[in-house]
């Protein structure tokens, strides 16, 4: 079973704050040109996609540093549903398992395309440190595993990316706005493929399939 995790890229989709937009246009036509050719403008970090070393490390690796198979992980979900609105993700989350990568299933999916979704949980720095010391690469059904600045930030909420500087410093990847998880198992393969670019992100079709050897 193959289940799409993937939000769908299309004109006007909701980025990070001050990305770049995302225009899907028409550039050739069947009646004009006898094919189809859309132009595709976006940047980096559309949609659901992968973050490499070098979106916060000026020094970093890009993706093109990595070979395919770095993009298949053995998940385990993380169910963090209960939190609420920019709630830290606790490090007693972070599961003790044999694993890739951990998956945290926060809901926030279901605000996609709307102002809540960039009041989204986040993993606390306890948490991000707790998966760099597990070596999980981290994936979230959310638009960032930092808080996303708002103007419903709270005081107290870590300043920065300290979440990426901790997992992307040790070389672990981070997987962003995925969807869908519910309809996986706790423990899972995820693939997540992004574009062959040499560049510090890039969006993915993640799709999380049946673990055959249960």
């Amino acid at each position: 079973m193959h289940v799409d995790l993937t939000h769908p890229i299309e004109t006007g989709m909701q980025t990070y704050p001050d990305d770049p937009a995302v225009t899907v246009r028409r550039h050739a036509t069947h009646e004009d040109h006898g094919v189809r050719v859309d132009a595709l403008e976006c940047g980096s970090h559309t949609g659901t996609h992968v973050d490499a070393p070098a979106h916060v490390d000026q020094d970093g690796k890009t993706l093109d540093a990595y070979p395919p198979e770095r993009f298949v992980f053995d998940a385990v979900r993380v169910d963090c549903r209960d939190l609420g609105a920019r709630e830290p993700i606790p490090a007693a989350r972070v599961p003790d398992v044999d694993a890739d990568l951990a998956a945290f299933r926060t809901g926030w999916d279901a605000h996609w395309g709307t102002d809540r979704y960039l009041e989204h949980p986040y993993l606390s720095p306890a948490a991000a440190e707790a998966c760099v010391e597990r070596g999980f690469d981290v994936a979230v059904d959310a638009l960032n595993p930092d808080p996303t600045p708002t103007d419903d930030a709270g005081e107290d909420e870590p300043e920065g990316f300290q979440a990426h500087h901790a997992l992307l410093g040790d070389d672990l990847l981070i997987l962003e706005n995925l969807t869908n998880l519910g309809a996986v198992e706790e423990r899972f393969e995820l693939r997540a493929y992004p574009i062959a670019l040499a560049s510090d992100g890039a969006p993915v079709r993640a799709v999380g399939v049946e673990r055959t050897d249960e």
